[in-house]
């Protein structure tokens, strides 16, 4: 059974792998837990609801899935309408799609107006989606920008009550989700056993077939449905989409039996650009800026398939400050400083899947000081853009970070250690496992005290709860808030406000 460290947990996260055999026709098995939709003919053949991403001022993709009953090529109607009734300032088209796209539909829809909240709705095979809600970004002006950011779905760790209280919410812009949207293991690999909530294949998931039937899975659960229907998603993959601890040429959890790993990539790769709704281009790459007018320039990074190198074993092997370690890769890099520097935007926030803070763990059981597989382990890369930020004077930079299943809050280091170049915000997991599920909460809350102690610039840290970071930016303020569900073991509605932070702009202090 394959492990994977995941900073400052009590637990090593154990991500459950399962592949799916291609059904011999369309549809695929799906699981009748009380959480699927598949069976509920009302929706035929839109049984995976719909959903909306990467919005831009004036155009925002669409998506849906076709379900037939036989192969063969569909033809799906679209309608956009600014009137949740689809009556008034209507767009329509059409678009077929087959068995190649897996019965997937994306269409971008162009030439509508900034910052306005649109509904639309697909047609085929007799039958009508369900209605979903999205909402353009702002051009040239100074409107608040609120965002949900989100990691870490794991489908057999418990139920979508996270979710569920997001779809709720009428205040957002989007739903920044920052990897682990799947994950690749088998059932029972990285699970709360108590659930029969069990992956689809019962195996480690290797092919696009199997990555196909997963993501199918993942889409039938009710309030994962809701949260795309409700809101438009702006999506990174981290590792669990391909395979854990996965670099540019292969991954922890990939061995010679589980074939080549390139074809696995690449079908993995596949299969996330099909099922969500992210803005197609000929090399499938994530990394990309969405720009919500003046407010906020979102800059998502790739930091798991373009390029980073092979991970080291220890802070002691003597590659590990080489200079041709590398997260992003130089290409990437070069692009992300370019994006920073360029920006013209009040707040550069950053999509990033691993904590960049430095972080010392020392002591905690870990068998490491840092956790190598963040931004800990590739320590001049980081040097380099921290150096960037500082020297070319880059303010109110955020970063984001999904992966621990933790939440924190830093005041980022310059690379000196001299000054704060930028704030760091860890968002918890919607499900996957944290320190409460393994230890003791005492144990727990002792280790955040240890945690506060040797890491200074650690302001906030959190290892028990579950739930969502809010984003509010203005163009004075940035206000973080982390929202946390009571339970994961059943359906609930409570959440609560755990904690909040507000930074000034042009200072990088929490307050």
């Amino acid at each position: 059974m394959h492990t994977k460290l995941c900073l400052l947990l009590s637990c090593l996260f154990l991500f459950s792998t399962c592949a799916v055999q291609q059904p011999p026709k369309v549809t695929t098995p799906f699981p009748d837990d009380g959480t699927s939709v598949f069976h509920d003919q009302n929706k035929k053949p839109f049984y995976h609801g719909v959903a909306s991403g990467d919005p831009l001022s004036n155009s925002v993709i669409i998506w849906t899935r076709v379900t037939p009953e036989s192969v063969g090529q569909v033809r799906v109607k679209w309608t956009i309408s600014t009137d949740k009734n689809m009556s008034r300032d209507k767009k329509s088209g059409t678009i077929t799609t087959d068995a190649a796209k897996d019965y997937t539909v994306k269409v971008d829809v162009r030439n509508l107006q900034p910052n306005t909240t649109f509904y639309y709705q697909f047609e085929a095979l007799d039958g009508k989606s369900i209605i979903g809600r999205t909402k353009t970004a702002g051009e040239n002006d100074p409107s608040a920008v609120k965002l949900a950011v989100v990691s870490c779905s794991n489908y057999e760790a418990g139920y979508y009550n996270a979710f569920a209280r997001i779809a709720e919410r009428d205040d957002l812009n989007a739903v920044v989700h920052l990897g682990d949207y799947i994950y690749e293991y088998q059932p029972d690999g990285y699970s709360d056993p108590t659930l029969d909530r069990k992956h689809l294949p019962a195996k480690e998931i290797t092919t696009l077939s199997d990555y196909r039937t997963r993501y199918s899975q993942y889409r039938l659960d009710k309030d994962f449905q809701k949260v795309h229907q409700m809101h438009p998603f702006i999506t990174i993959w981290d590792d669990h989409e391909v395979a854990n601890n996965v670099y540019k040429e292969g991954a922890q959890n990939h061995q010679p039996e589980d074939g080549d790993f390139m074809t696995r990539k690449e079908a993995a790769k596949q299969a996330y650009f099909e099922w969500l709704p992210v803005r197609d281009n000929a090399t499938k790459d994530i990394y990309r800026t969405v720009t919500f007018g003046n407010t906020v320039d979102l800059i998502m990074l790739d930091e798991r398939l373009v390029g980073r190198t092979y991970p080291v074993d220890s802070v002691g092997q003597a590659e590990f400050n080489a200079e041709d370690r590398t997260m992003l890769g130089a290409k990437q890099l070069d692009w992300f400083k370019n994006e920073l520097s360029s920006s013209t935007a009040t707040w550069k926030v950053i999509g990033n899947q691993v904590i960049f803070s430095p972080c010392d763990i020392s002591g905690l059981g870990f068998g490491s000081p840092v956790n190598l597989d963040a931004w800990d382990g590739y320590p001049y890369e980081r040097g380099q853009i921290s150096q960037f930020l500082e020297k070319n004077n880059i303010q109110n930079v955020i970063i984001t970070a999904g992966d621990t299943h933790s939440s924190w809050a830093f005041e980022v280091p310059s690379d000196d250690k001299k000054s704060t170049i930028a704030v760091e915000f860890g968002t918890p997991s919607i499900t996957s496992s944290n320190s409460d599920e393994r230890t003791p909460v005492d144990q727990v809350m002792q280790a955040e005290k240890v945690l506060a102690a040797k890491n200074p610039h650690l302001k906030y840290s959190d290892l028990r709860n579950h739930g969502y970071l809010i984003l509010n930016l203005t163009q004075e303020e940035a206000v973080a808030e982390w929202y946390y569900v009571d339970k994961l073991n059943a359906p609930s509605d409570k959440e609560m406000l755990g904690k909040k932070y507000v930074v000034q702009k042009g200072m990088n202090k929490l307050n």
